[in-house]
Parts: C-alpha cells; structure tokens; sequence
C-alpha cells in the first residue's frame, strides 16, 4: 500500500500536479504589515481593497468593516487571498450569474485597481477596464470567476 501511494505521489508530480502550500505566519505577517499603511493594527477597506474583496468572493464576513491583523492571518494561512490562476482558453463563454459587484470583486481580489466599465457581452463574459501597475488594462470575468487581462 505504501508504495502505491508513493506511486502516486511521483505520478503526480511528474505529471505537474502538487499542492499548493499556505503561507507562513511570517508571510502573512509581512503582507498585513504591507496593507496596514497608517500603522494602527486594523485593515480599513480603503487600506486593504484586495484583500475586503477576496472576502467577499469567499463569502467571510468582515466584522465592523475593519479586519484585525490576527484575522487576516487567519484568513491569509487559509488561502483566501491566494490569487488561482484562470483555466486554459479563460474566459470561457457561458451563463454568467456574476453581479456587476460580484464580477469587480473578483478583479479587485486578483490584485487590479480602478475598475471601470463592466459590462456583461454576449457571451456571458464580464468585460471591462483595470488598472494594473498603473497601466490600463482590459479585463473579463467569465462564469467560472476566471479572471484574465489583454
């Protein structure tokens, strides 16, 4: 049994596949630090506007609209800041249940700034604006909750 789970294991990784592993205290630490720009202990949404919307798309609730920097650990060693990587052919044409919020959220928790002009195509593919290292980019959000920039 032992060897077929080794098996496995190498199959896996040779195949591509591994688990992803959560932060460290220490690096959840360092990104609270980097987000708590007056210093004072909590997240405002104004401070934290990746990390507010990356609760929002995990449906984590965000008591008093402020986030206490023991509570973004918590929620950053369990992976809700993580940023998935979109499918192969994203973004993927289908029946999008996304809001306009749901769909900026998404971008917003992907890391992107000054979000504009969502607009659902015909394809079911919200399409929009962002800003990414200060450069304008498009966006779209397929029904998946892929994210992609052009």
């Amino acid at each position: 049994m032992n060897r077929k789970l080794a098996a496995m294991a190498l199959v896996g990784c040779l195949a591509g596949w591994a688990p992803a592993m959560a932060m460290t205290d220490a690096e959840c630490a360092s990104e609270f630090k980097a987000a708590d720009r007056n210093n004072d202990g909590m997240l405002s949404e104004s401070e934290a506007t990746r990390y507010f919307a990356a609760m929002r798309v995990a449906n984590r609730p965000i008591a008093n609209n402020t986030m206490s920097q023991a509570d973004f650990i918590n929620h950053c060693k369990a992976d809700v800041y993580k940023v998935s990587k979109p499918e192969q052919g994203a973004p993927l044409a289908g029946a999008n249940s996304f809001t306009e919020g749901q769909a900026k959220d998404r971008v917003l928790a992907h890391g992107y700034t000054s979000v504009s002009e969502l607009k659902k195509d015909e394809k079911g593919v919200w399409r929009g604006t962002a800003s990414e290292n200060a450069k304008s980019v498009q966006i779209a959000v397929d029904y998946k909750g892929n994210v992609v920039a052009n």
